[in-house]
């Protein structure tokens, strides 16, 4: 079992905090949603989870380094060099940032490309082709790429559009280890429009901005106790906090939910549970079958109510592992997953029985997962649950067009990569998703996470507000 736990951000208004057992810390993320800024409201997580503080705390660690930026902009402007702005220069991975470019000659052909190197040491790129308006200039999230990676007027399609750049290793797919360190993007101008050979050109101008995974003040503790193996996360202050326990892997939930409960630190009638893919089926397992934990609310990312009733995780291990080689593959010779528990069984013994489920329930699926039938089984969970008469505890997002990693906001979109089922065979893995679309449900998916935990781990079932800190 993997943990971490998640709290708040500080805004302007207020600081709400919160804490969360889930994921190791390479796949624990801080963030909030721009709207948080200005509502007051706390930060949570999906498949990534860490606490997070409020972005104007790194705004302010750069000041310095932004009043010598806008120095040397001042300079070059007088030489009608071209001017390229990205700010925030240093921000949380969830903060959507603001890319201007000045000085051009009007109706001029440009390219925006961002380049960022992997903790593995392989290099991702993406790229935009622009044209500068009367006054010589681009702004990016009000004009249109006309090509590249991305089209269309896309703030951030620098992120979620990046890919491997030609010649790279395939089946890559970019994942954050050290939480601790940022994700280190390289911004650059180029003239005309350019698809390759970037590394041949001199750019007009060029920038680097940060991505960080956590905010200042946020203190990190180890877990390495009772079987599970994770991370907690919590924000400054003496708390307590609300919980939210990010299961991922193998066993070990109940121990993570104990360590949770009994934190001095933490809420212990304030938890939630939240889990993607695999995660997601063992959140659901423990809201149906656990009758010591008590989880004010349960998210669950792409998972699935089918299967591991009365069955423990090595044995479903041991199943999917027999299994593997009657499972269908593409053309292209990439696992399709879903096909390993479809059609959905009609008998109720072979799926856990959600009509058990006493707290509010959130399901977030993607039209075209091709990892597991996610829209299917939600259908399935809606009518199990409305026969039971707890159906108005159910809610679903769907999402046309995603895959089934819909991880944070403007983290790359991956249709297929390399992964290691149980038994360390090698396969690639068909995560399903059309790269826009699934941009968009990463996004919007991101904050009704946030305003669904928030509504359930501060909020009394009468509407009043429980906890302010």
């Amino acid at each position: 079992m993997q943990l971490s736990i998640f709290m708040s951000r500080l805004s302007a208004l207020h600081v709400r905090s919160y804490a969360n057992i889930g994921r190791t810390a390479s796949q624990s993320l801080s963030s909030a949603s721009q709207h948080m800024k200005t509502t007051g409201g706390f930060s949570s997580a999906l498949h990534y989870l860490v606490p997070l503080s409020s972005s104007f705390q790194f705004q302010s660690h750069s000041a310095d380094k932004s009043k010598h930026q806008t120095a040397r902009s001042m300079s070059t402007e007088m030489g009608k060099s071209p001017i390229l702005s990205v700010q925030p220069s240093r921000g949380l991975v969830d903060e959507m940032f603001q890319i201007v470019i000045m000085n051009l000659l009007p109706n001029q052909k440009v390219t925006l490309h961002s380049l960022h190197q992997s903790e593995d040491k392989d290099f991702w790129e993406a790229f935009g082709h622009y044209i500068s308006d009367e006054h010589g200039t681009v702004t990016v999230s009000k004009d249109e790429s006309l090509g590249g990676t991305y089209e269309g007027t896309e703030p951030m399609g620098l992120l979620w559009s990046m890919r491997p750049v030609p010649g790279s290793r395939s089946g890559l797919r970019l994942r954050k280890k050290d939480v601790l360190s940022p994700m280190v993007v390289h911004i650059s101008l180029y003239s005309g429009h350019l698809s390759e050979g970037f590394r041949q050109q001199t750019a007009l101008a060029a920038r680097v901005t940060e991505r960080w995974y956590i905010a200042p003040g946020v203190q990190r503790v180890d877990v390495r106790e009772k079987g599970v193996r994770g991370t907690l996360f919590f924000p400054p202050g003496p708390g307590p906090y609300p919980g939210v326990m990010d299961l991922w892997g193998g066993g070990g939930g109940l121990e993570a939910y104990k360590i949770l409960q009994n934190h001095p630190k933490v809420q212990k009638d304030r938890l939630a549970m939240l889990g993607l893919s695999f995660g997601g089926v063992v959140t659901l397992s423990m809201a149906v079958n656990s009758k010591i934990i008590k989880s004010q609310c349960c998210v669950c990312i792409s998972g699935s109510h089918v299967g591991s009733v009365d069955k423990s995780l090595f044995k479903i291990f041991e199943e999917i592992k027999r299994n593997v080689n009657t499972m269908r593959v593409n053309g292209d010779n990439q696992l399709i997953h879903r096909n390993f528990i479809q059609p959905i069984p009609s008998d109720l013994t072979q799926k856990m029985d959600v009509g058990k489920i006493k707290c509010p329930l959130l399901l977030v699926n993607g039209g075209d997962d091709e990892t597991l039938p996610a829209v299917e089984s939600a259908e399935d969970m809606k009518e199990i649950m409305k026969k039971a008469g707890n159906l108005h505890l159910l809610e679903v997002l769907t999402y046309p067009g995603a895959g089934h990693l819909i991880e944070p906001p403007y983290t790359p979109h991956f249709r297929a990569s390399n992964f290691i089922i149980q038994g360390g065979e090698k396969v690639v893995m068909l995560w399903g998703g059309q790269t826009k679309p699934h941009a968009y449900a990463q996004e919007d998916a991101w904050k009704k996470i946030l305003a669904f935990l928030q509504k359930h781990l501060y909020f009394s079932s009468s509407g009043a507000v429980k906890a302010r800190l």
